[in-house]
């Protein structure tokens, strides 16, 4: 493995030491993120000008520019930045040096592009058999599909996840996953492809290439319905803010006193948690306004958790569980929704407040995790509030190093470390 930049905050990363040259694109730009705040040295190659999602909204004050789009700061952060021109004869050379003093390059270019700039894994691992290829493609690099256009948008739809979001009303469509979520399954997929890989090369000394299929991930990212589909031809209908199931399941959403809305998940059916409600209407002053109150004591007095198993089937268990969801509703309409979302979470139900963005990163427990995380513009000469990490793992510390890179802002510092190296 190569050595990174002389940067104190990559050296403990799970991936410090490793080099991945990324070549810009918004499909592949987050598994190139993944590495890079897991502390490999990430050096994202643009072309002139600069990569279009540069200009992606929404932008710092609303003011556009290539180094103020949100969206870019999100994607890039602690890359290194230079530009090359791969049309060109020299800049091919010297991606070609660069690639060389790489353990992993990662792209999402056109299936035909980079063999025919004699860039192609052949070309490049017959001097560098170490070399980990990571091709993230639309439907990958030799299928009958491999040029069909693509965008995220068609990539959910076709590949399934869209079928399973959106209401109730099935008289409205479906909905996309917001945030690029076709090319976020497809970049976790090239992530943990790449992890493996670089395992791998630890036991073998041998590099290889990975064609990441991002209709084929999206298309196993679909929860329970493409197997179910597969394996019991059934199909899953979409049902509001709950799993897509064949049949309609009970609803999960309640808007509570203050009309804000919470998502319930499952209702509660341990002993504790049917006591639990049963005293917080007592609190309340509202326990003679629940006449099922009398089965969540019942409840209370079980010996073990209710077998949801016999729901349908015993009497009891299903009057039980019937009081324990309509409880919770009764519930959210006498109380504020953080207030039940708080207390529920307390005693272990599991309970998700609806947030804004904003929102999620001022809640305490996301605030605790330390998820926001402020990251230094120098340039800008103030720190702004970034998402923080998508895990938190003992032995695999994650740090945003830097902001996202100006374009060829580390042109020189790169092309130096590689004469050192040479």
């Amino acid at each position: 493995m190569t050595a990174g930049p002389s940067d104190a905050t990559l050296e403990n990363g799970a991936l410090a030491g490793v080099r991945v040259v990324e070549l810009a694109s918004e499909m592949g730009a987050l598994a190139g993120k993944l590495m890079a705040d897991m502390g490999a040295d990430v050096i994202l190659v643009e072309p002139p000008g600069g990569d279009p999602s540069r200009n992606y909204p929404p932008f710092l004050d609303d003011e556009p520019g290539p180094d103020r789009s949100l969206f870019w700061w999100h994607y890039q952060t602690s890359k290194r930045g230079i530009v090359l021109d791969l049309e060109e004869p020299g800049d091919r050379a010297r991606f070609t040096r660069l690639v060389a003093s790489a353990d992993v390059l990662l792209e999402c270019e056109a299936p035909d592009r980079l063999s025919s700039l004699g860039l192609d894994y052949p070309d490049l691992s017959a001097d560098h058999p170490e070399l980990i290829l990571v091709s993230i493609t639309g439907f990958g690099r030799n299928a009958p599909r491999r040029d069909e256009p693509f965008t995220d948008l068609t990539l959910l739809a076709n590949g399934g996840p869209a079928w399973s979001c959106g209401y109730d009303d099935h008289s409205l469509p479906p909905i996309r996953g917001g945030g690029n979520q076709g090319y976020q399954t497809a970049c976790h997929y090239a992530f943990l492809s790449a992890l493996t890989a670089l395992l791998h090369r630890e036991v073998s000394g041998r590099g290889q290439h990975i064609d990441v299929n991002a209709f084929a991930a999206t298309n196993v990212t679909t929860e329970m319905a493409s197997y179910h589909w597969l394996v019991a031809q059934g199909t899953v209908q979409r049902q509001t803010g709950r799993h897509a199931q064949e049949q309609p399941t009970m609803e999960a959403q309640m808007q509570c006193a203050d009309g804000r809305w919470l998502t319930t998940g499952f209702p509660p059916r341990r002993p504790e948690e049917l006591r639990w409600m049963h005293d917080w209407m007592v609190e309340l002053g509202v326990v003679e306004e629940f006449p099922e109150a009398v089965f969540l004591e019942q409840g209370a007095q079980l010996e073990a958790p209710l077998d949801i198993s016999k729901i349908g089937v015993d009497d009891q268990t299903t009057v039980i569980f019937g009081a324990a969801r309509e409880g919770m509703v009764f519930l959210a309409s006498k109380v504020p929704a953080y207030e039940l979302f708080v207390r529920a979470q307390d005693v272990g139900i599991s309970v998700g407040i609806i947030y804004s963005p904003d929102e999620v990163l001022e809640d305490r427990h996301f605030v605790e995790r330390g998820f926001p995380v402020q990251v230094e513009h120098p340039e800008l000469g103030r720190s702004f509030t970034y998402p923080g990490a998508p895990y938190k793992f003992e032995k695999s510390p994650w740090h945003i190093a830097r902001r996202a890179p100006a374009l060829g802002e580390h042109d020189a510092e790169v092309w130096a470390e590689l004469e050192a190296l040479e």
